[in-house]
């Protein structure tokens, strides 16, 4: 049921879309120049860099009629038609947007491919690497792609204004694209550019998703409005971008850094347009506090340089989506240690080149790279374990707030490296709805390292973007030394515990399961390459780990998938120990950095392996 507030501003919204579509402003304010280094100054900086080469090299793939996206490499040579998913060959008309059918994709192919395109950040790189270069054909081919779309996609018509996040992706890499090489756009091209970017503002300060989607769209939307406002001075939206912004890093932002949606790529991305509109204007002692936070909630994830991809991945960012996914969070960290100044970092200088270079010119520092150590983020749920060439994530809450559309179901799951290897890992996301079979498949509670009882994820999906009947699941107790964690989720009257300890050595998973009658237990075991089963009954993983279990169990394998960016899938191998019993019921593994042939043994108040015992 919708509330009178919501019935009130969807109304004022559809007549204000209506409006724009039908009489759209002739006219747009001049713009003025936002508070960002001097791009020439920048370009000097990075001429000669690793990342220069990056750049230059996907310009020339672009010039070549190649463009970089997601998981693909889409052919675009002549014209490029916007409205089209190429990979899957739909296309939609430029009709007014209300009559798009974006999430069929049946009749409208792929959306998050057709968007990603038209969020315009390819044209971002020519530009840069036009500045960087020297090299004039990099920003004409970006001039030609811009008048294509214009030509296109006329204010209010198609796909690419149905969702209002695009629009503002759209509009920040256009502000780029000006800033870069603003001085060498046509005339004629400036001013379509000038006034359709303007429009792109109208539309904004209309569409804002304050009941559609109020998390990272909302944030985007609010952080584009506020640009647009610097940018063309209009007050009203710079002060309700403002305003969005430092409601939203109180309300969505956990109390130790965390990000409500509990995905850690979401993350990724709200912190960045936390610190770009940080940049853009002072925003407050506040909110530089939770910021830091943020930061530091991101350093546990990823400071070892490897971001680990908890909940849903859509491939996307907000600056250079370009290169290895998981590495995405090192820019990210140097940037905020950049702006902050005492924030961590991986203390590499080239992290600096990607975000905090373009964003802060001289402001930008160094920092020594910070010390790995085991923290507990309670209220996010997340508990990273660190010690001795280990290093465990565990996440404990996987489920966000509301409908959880960005969840997956992997409440205690958790992944694991052995001197600087991935042991067990996270499966990503692959898809969200070009099909519906392969998009529950990656989200579901199989495909994660924790327990699946019945054949039952432990919530229930409700489409691509929401999950129904929400488990509870809470950190118990934690402890840095010794290493220890005890976690529950309790979903449909029965309770999995979770105890992880760290011995000698060795890291000990014990998973309590109990409640009423007989029930199907099934313990997964993600591994990120190859396994070796050893004549001892042991399994050897990759890292030079041995995964034992206890006496009775059979562990299977079977085909997993992992996906590194959305639209590609590689294959891997997974453990699964099954158990036909009555409740209680208690399961075990050791994962062991020794060679041995100890045994382990499940006894009434503690495990035993070879020597060593685990009291419980």
């Amino acid at each position: 049921m919708r509330s009178l507030p919501e019935i009130s501003f969807r109304f004022k919204q559809e007549a204000g879309n209506l409006s724009l579509y039908l009489n759209p402003p002739r006219k747009s304010p001049e713009v003025s120049p936002l508070p960002l280094p001097d791009p020439r100054i920048v370009a000097a900086r990075l001429r000669g860099s690793a990342y220069a080469a990056q750049l230059i090299g996907i310009a020339e793939k672009i010039l070549a009629g190649t463009i970089p996206l997601l998981g693909y490499e889409l052919e675009c040579s002549g014209e490029i038609h916007w409205r089209r998913d190429s990979i899957h060959g739909r296309e939609t008309p430029p009709v007014y947007f209300r009559r798009i059918p974006y999430l069929d994709f049946s009749r409208s192919g792929d959306h998050k491919i057709i968007w990603e395109l038209n969020r315009h950040q390819h044209l971002v790189a020519l530009a840069q690497a036009s500045l960087l270069s020297g090299r004039g054909e990099f920003a004409d081919a970006a001039f030609a792609q811009l008048a294509s779309w214009l030509d296109q996609n006329p204010v209010c018509r198609g796909i690419n204004w149905t969702s209002a996040l695009e629009v503002a992706f759209r509009a920040l890499s256009w502000i780029w694209i000006h800033r870069l090489s603003g001085h060498r756009m046509p005339p004629e091209l400036a001013s379509r550019w000038q006034l359709s970017l303007f429009h792109h503002g109208c539309y904004l300060e209309r569409n804002l998703s304050v009941y559609f989607s109020p998390n990272t769209h909302l944030q985007g939307e609010a952080l584009a409005l506020h640009a647009l406002g610097l940018l063309f001075g209009v007050e009203r939206w710079r002060k309700n971008g403002s305003s969005l912004m430092r409601e939203m890093i109180r309300d969505h932002v956990h109390s130790d850094g965390g990000h409500f949606e509990q995905s850690s790529y979401y993350h990724v991305y709200a912190t960045d347009m936390f610190l770009f509109h940080a940049v853009l204007e002072d925003p407050g002692a506040e909110y530089r506090e939770k910021l830091k936070l943020m930061a530091r909630y991101l350093w546990a994830l990823a400071g070892s340089g490897s971001l680990p991809f908890f909940g849903d991945d859509d491939g996307g960012r907000l600056f250079h989506p370009f290169g290895e996914r998981k590495q995405f969070a090192r820019a990210t960290l140097a940037a905020c240690a950049a702006f902050l100044g005492d924030t961590p970092s991986c203390g590499a200088p080239e992290d600096l080149d990607e975000i905090a270079v373009w964003w802060l010119g001289d402001r930008t520092v160094t920092r020594d790279r910070a010390v790995r150590v085991s923290e507990c983020f309670r209220s996010t749920g997340t508990v990273v374990l660190a010690e001795d060439n280990f290093e465990l994530i565990a996440s404990v809450r996987a489920f966000g707030r509301g409908s959880a559309g960005h969840s997956h179901g992997h409440s205690l799951h958790f992944t694991l490296r052995h001197r600087g290897e991935n042991v067990l890992l996270d499966p990503g996301t692959y898809t969200y709805v070009s099909d519906p079979s392969w998009r529950q498949r990656f989200r579901g509670t199989a495909a994660h390292n924790t327990i699946r009882i019945d054949g039952l994820d432990q919530a229930d999906p409700a489409g691509p973007f929401r999950w129904l009947n929400l488990p509870a699941a809470e950190i118990l107790d934690w402890s840095a030394q010794p290493w220890g964690l005890h976690a529950f989720c309790e979903a449909r009257g029965i309770r999995h515990e979770r105890r992880i300890s760290f011995s000698v050595g060795a890291i000990w998973v014990v998973d309590d399961v109990s409640g009423n009658g007989r029930h199907r237990i099934e313990q997964f075991w993600h591994v990120a390459g190859t396994v070796e089963r050893l004549p001892d009954g042991s399994i050897l993983l990759p890292g030079g780990l041995r995964m034992h279990v206890s006496g009775g169990q059979v562990i299977s394998m079977e085909e997993g998938w992992h996906s590194p960016v959305p639209g590609l899938k590689l294959a891997h191998p997974v453990l699964c120990i099954t158990v036909e019993a009555e409740l209680p019921c208690r399961l075990a593994a050791v994962f062991d950095s020794r060679a041995t042939t100890a045994g382990l043994r499940i006894e009434p108040g503690r495990l035993t392996f070879g020597e060593r015992e685990l009291r419980l």
